[in-house]
């Protein structure tokens, strides 16, 4: 089976790192000092919370790291037995060979409940000495207060460009693949920052050709061209709702796009046309009223087009 590359690349150092500047930096600075204290990383998915964990426990803890790091997916396991039983046992035994603590990494740890949250700030600050906290969460809202005053907070951002660029030129490299320069900003289109996402598209493109451009990436993944989203909302604004709709029925067909797709790529293109800032502000609220219904069960074929019909009724109002 072909390996997957999110894992076969995983950066195995702090330095291999990107587009986390300065989260590495302070967390080198905890390797050197040869200690750290209980931590939260908090952000967005594919941005590296769960690689900077694990680099960070590799040079540590050295070739043998995985004896001192213990990895929880909290989303699996989050009920209130589990911070009794796994964690609490195993942060009360002592670390192996010469390392002065062991790492225990809980990831998604927004989805603990708020009995397992509360049982687990206890166990933080009871076995300090020998044990060390690592939780990774979407939404740090979701910690409760005492468990995030704990812990040094760091905020990851989605990865920039370069950051993205950098990481799959990396790649390709190493796979003998070639990237067209459309191709790379197709990709960074898709990832919108997450590079989880970023190596999955440039996987599965490569799996049709060894020549990455931008229809294989967008073909691939499933995703309209974005300048096709924006002929679709032109020819809508434009008062040409019978065309509009034919350009609906192609995205439809040809990409195979659900409604949410569909409305959630018209939403990333809406701040890129050249429409007042008011008409702006009514169709982006009309956009949210349409996923909403779509979320909640209303028919996407309906949404869509009275979607497109009220771009034509604000394309009316744009022409006077």
């Amino acid at each position: 089976m072909e390996d997957v590359w999110v894992e076969k690349y995983r950066p195995k150092k702090l330095d291999e790192v990107v587009g986390q500047d300065d989260i590495v930096r302070r967390l080198k600075a905890y390797v050197e000092r040869r200690s750290m204290p209980h931590m939260l990383f908090a952000g967005p998915a594919g941005t590296g919370k769960t690689t900077c964990a694990i680099a960070l426990a590799r040079e540590l803890f050295g070739e043998n790291w995985r004896d001192n790091f213990y990895e929880l997916n909290a989303s699996d396991e989050r009920g209130l037995d589990v911070v009794r039983t796994k964690i609490k046992d195993y942060a009360r035994t002592s670390p192996m060979g010469d390392a002065e603590f062991k790492i225990i990494f809980l990831d998604e740890a927004d989805a603990l409940t708020p009995d397992a949250q509360a049982a687990l700030r206890r166990t933080m600050e009871r076995y300090t000495g020998t044990c060390r906290f690592i939780l990774s969460c979407n939404y740090s809202s979701k910690i409760i207060e005492p468990i995030q005053s704990r812990c040094a907070v760091f905020r990851f951002k989605p990865i920039g460009d370069e950051g993205v660029k950098e990481y799959l030129s990396r790649i390709a490299k190493a796979e003998g693949l070639e990237i067209t320069e459309d191709g790379l900003k197709a990709i960074m289109y898709v990832a919108n920052g997450d590079l989880r996402k970023a190596t999955n598209a440039l996987q599965v493109a490569a799996s049709v050709t060894k020549k990455i451009d931008a229809d294989s990436v967008y073909k691939s993944v499933g995703m309209a061209r974005p300048e096709d989203v924006k002929k679709l909302i032109e020819t809508a604004i434009k008062g040409d709702f019978v065309g509009a709709r034919k350009i609906l029925d192609n995205l439809l067909i040809e990409y195979g796009l659900s409604g949410e797709d569909i409305v959630s790529q018209i939403h990333r293109n809406v701040y890129d046309l050249p429409i007042p800032d008011t008409v702006k502000i009514k169709i982006i609220d009309k956009i949210g009223d349409a996923e909403f219904r779509i979320v909640e069960g209303s028919n996407a074929r309906i949404q869509l087009e009275a979607l497109l019909a009220y771009f034509s009724l604000a394309g009316s109002e744009i022409r006077g």
